[in-house]
């Protein structure tokens, strides 16, 4: 089932002009444009959203837009350094997100999401984690997935606010009403369909297809097709040649999975023979599976450290051909080592003849490839007197640190994230809390172990400057152990509300 991505870009020459200038750019609030030359009058090519806002529009000549605005920054446009910019996000895309990713000018990417949504968490998962860290970057973006590129262009651009995911069987309903002018048509063609009295895709598709190939040539009936699924639409994956990579071509068209493991050894070999020459081992491994039809199958494995052992890497890989799709065969198979580290020297033994330790990096890449590298994780301490921020998930073969866990007081085995409220009744300002009701259930309290006195963590948020919790050790009657605190001093309301809550169990 294939999904496709379209990532939509409607600010990208300003926002890669602030991106530039860093410091030195126009504060938000000062609208900004850029401007080119077409024939002897200079126009407006792109406009920020104050701009936007003030009435200026791409297309406008430069001096009216100047004479609105008194207070414009307008800039020279760059379109080169735009698309040579456009085509570097690709290749991050490439590296976060999926092995086939291209450029899709003026404004946007094109991503082949099959078979790679489930590593970020599903299709809307992945859709909300590429356009936060775009938006985080100060780059604006929309972005929806469906079954066809052309479907997911015209909805990243007239439907995602700011995402958008639509079944396979729900791509045709979702486009047939949008505008005519989101099938990628050029203006002229739009202006005359319009003229005729078309306005939506969806009755523009219930016409007869041959009156309008004679007038307006085949370019319109392609675009439909494109956007209904009817026709294949190549996508040619972004790539550096910097990058180790083999290829391998068919005389005839492969499909038997017995075949394509065969010849995957046999490109392994190669390219670990051509990281060896450059002294590198591999971390992220792209298959890509070109065929007949002009689609790319494609496959991605990770690993927890350099790798270039040609048997553990055939391994890894041979575990997933199952996921890639032949269709009626593959021309042509490339390889290639996405990223690609210095592979450090590991000794056999000890000078004092001392076994090594054991090396578990095989196993964690070969559950990371079947689970997803972000469900394999470790806890790692924290520098911090705030439980919830005292741990963090770190990949598992990352190196250790200095910091440690307080061992003054012990911590409970299991923290609820966030800390759920409690009734209770207790005499304040010091006293634990006599009974608790949580989750419906009023517990009296047996034994009881504190406070434990924690302090607000003042460089972080203005607001714990005076934040305090009161922490107490509780057993019930039933001997069942728990972790409260009290958010204040009991006193000052400056220091909290004077509520409690559950923070953990214990056992």
């Amino acid at each position: 089932m294939k999904r496709v991505v379209s990532l939509y870009l409607p600010r990208w020459p300003t926002d890669r002009l602030r991106r530039k200038l860093a410091a030195a750019a126009p504060p938000p609030d000062v609208p900004v444009v850029l401007v080119r030359r077409e024939g002897g009058r200079r126009v407006v090519s792109a406009a920020d959203v104050a701009a936007q806002r003030l009435g200026l529009r791409p297309g406008m000549a430069a001096s009216q837009a100047q004479a609105l605005v008194p207070n414009l920054a307008v800039f020279e446009a760059e379109p080169v350094a735009d698309e040579d910019a456009l085509h570097r996000l690709a290749l991050w895309a490439q590296r976060l997100f999926s092995p086939v990713v291209a450029a899709d000018p003026p404004d946007g990417l094109l991503i082949d999401a099959t078979g790679a949504a489930h590593l970020k968490g599903g299709e809307a998962a992945m859709l909300d984690e590429l356009v936060a860290r775009l938006q985080a970057s100060g780059v604006s973006a929309r972005a929806a997935m469906a079954a066809t590129y052309g479907a997911a262009h015209a909805l990243a651009r007239y439907r995602a606010r700011p995402t958008r995911v639509v079944a396979n069987d729900e791509t045709a309903a979702a486009i047939c009403d949008l505008s005519i002018a989101a099938l990628r048509l050029d203006p002229a063609t739009v202006d005359a369909l319009h003229r005729l009295g078309f306005e939506r895709i969806g009755e523009l598709a219930a016409q007869p297809r041959a009156p309008l190939a004679l007038r307006f040539g085949p370019e319109l009936g392609r675009r439909l097709d494109q956007a209904f699924g009817r026709v294949a639409e190549p996508v040619v994956p972004v790539v550096t040649p910097e990058l180790a990579q083999v290829t391998r071509g068919f005389a005839e068209p492969i499909a038997a999975p017995e075949t394509i493991a065969r010849y995957l050894s046999r490109l392994t070999v190669e390219l670990c023979a051509a990281l060896e020459d450059r002294g590198l081992g591999v971390r992220r491994l792209d298959l890509l599976c070109h065929r007949v039809d002009n689609h790319i199958a494609a496959a991605r494995i990770g690993t927890a450290k350099p790798v270039r052992d040609t048997k553990r890497l055939t391994r890894l890989l041979g575990e997933k051909i199952e996921t890639i799709d032949p269709g009626f065969g593959i021309e042509r198979m490339t390889l290639i080592a996405l990223i690609a580290e210095p592979l450090g020297y590991r000794p056999a033994a000890t000078e004092l003849g001392e076994a090594p330790a054991p090396d578990i990096a095989g196993l964690i890449d070969t559950l990371a490839n079947r689970v997803g590298a972000r469900r394999l994780y470790r806890f790692q301490p924290v520098e911090s007197d705030i439980p919830e921020r005292a741990v963090c998930r770190v990949a598992p073969l990352a190196p250790p640190v200095q910091a440690t866990w307080k061992a003054e007081w012990p911590r409970p085995v299991r923290l609820l994230d966030p800390p759920e409220p409690v009734d209770t009744l207790a005499l304040l300002p010091d006293h634990p809390p006599a009974t608790f009701t949580w989750r419906g259930v009023r517990r009296r309290v047996t034994r009881a172990d504190g406070p434990e006195r924690l302090f607000g963590e003042w460089w972080m948020h203005e607001a714990e400057t005076a934040a305090v919790r009161d922490y107490f050790q509780v057993e019930d009657e039933a001997g069942h152990r728990f972790w409260l605190f009290r958010a204040g001093d009991g006193e000052d309301p400056a220091t909290g509300s004077q509520r409690w809550f559950i923070h953990g169990l214990f056992g």
